[in-house]
């Protein structure tokens, strides 16, 4: 079998065209050394990055209904972070299956944190083109879903309020109070700023068109806050 055989029944997709997965796994120093303008997977990265993009943020949508978008902005920021993409393809092996140049190969290319994240994404690109939408994200997610609720951190709580008062009161009987500090825009269209506190602390501040959603999204500051805090200790 193969060396590319062997991969595509590792990532769970033969492909079609199977030059679009040559192209993935060509650096571009290759084409720099060779002096000439062969493909490289530059192309295919920008495309696997905006696929990887709404792939995840469709997860997060459906797994967090209660969640507000600044809280699922930072949720997918960290699940597609560069050191995270790179982590993805040394798991699976990818470096090994890469094309590069000479000077890319003696400096350690194959382990390269951006040349895998890069990398990552152009499959994921490749993925995309040769077999639609559906492959694609199936194989985003057969990779991360076991790490978006770790990822996501407070985004599990339906009820980030009554995750908050729980959390608290396993040290003191005293309830968080909920004040709204600041509104603003129109009468129609109102904008509402929340901070909680606790025992004259405050823990977080959040927004919201109503001052249930900003409330809430002060809750998940506030837990956010605790957990790094709790990190830190």
């Amino acid at each position: 079998m193969s060396e590319l055989a062997q991969f595509q029944r590792e990532i769970e997709h033969v492909f079609r065209d199977e030059r679009l997965l040559r192209v993935a796994l060509t650096h571009p120093s290759v084409a720099y050394e060779q002096h000439e303008d062969s493909q490289n997977n530059q192309r295919l990265e920008f495309l696997g990055d905006a696929v990887l993009q709404l792939v995840l943020s469709r997860e997060l949508y459906r797994r967090y209904p209660a969640a507000g978008e600044g809280d699922l902005t930072k949720a997918r920021a960290r699940l597609v972070n560069r050191r995270f993409l790179a982590e993805q393809g040394r798991l699976m092996g990818l470096g090994r299956y890469l094309t590069l140049g000479r000077g890319e190969e003696l400096q350690g290319g194959r382990e390269r944190l951006s040349t895998l994240a890069d990398a990552f994404e152009a499959l994921l690109g490749a993925l995309f083109l040769d077999g639609g939408f559906g492959v694609a994200e199936d194989f985003v997610l057969r990779r991360f879903a076991p790490t978006v609720e770790a990822v996501a951190g407070p985004l599990q709580a339906d009820n980030p309020k009554g995750e908050l008062q729980e959390r608290l009161q396993s040290g003191t009987t005293t309830p968080p109070q909920y004040r709204i500090e600041r509104t603003s825009g129109p009468d129609h269209n109102l904008d509402f700023e929340c901070a909680v506190y606790h025992n004259g602390v405050e823990l977080g501040r959040g927004t919201g068109k109503s001052k249930k959603e900003a409330e809430s999204q002060a809750a998940s500051a506030a837990l956010r806050a605790l957990s790094r805090k709790s990190a830190l200790t």
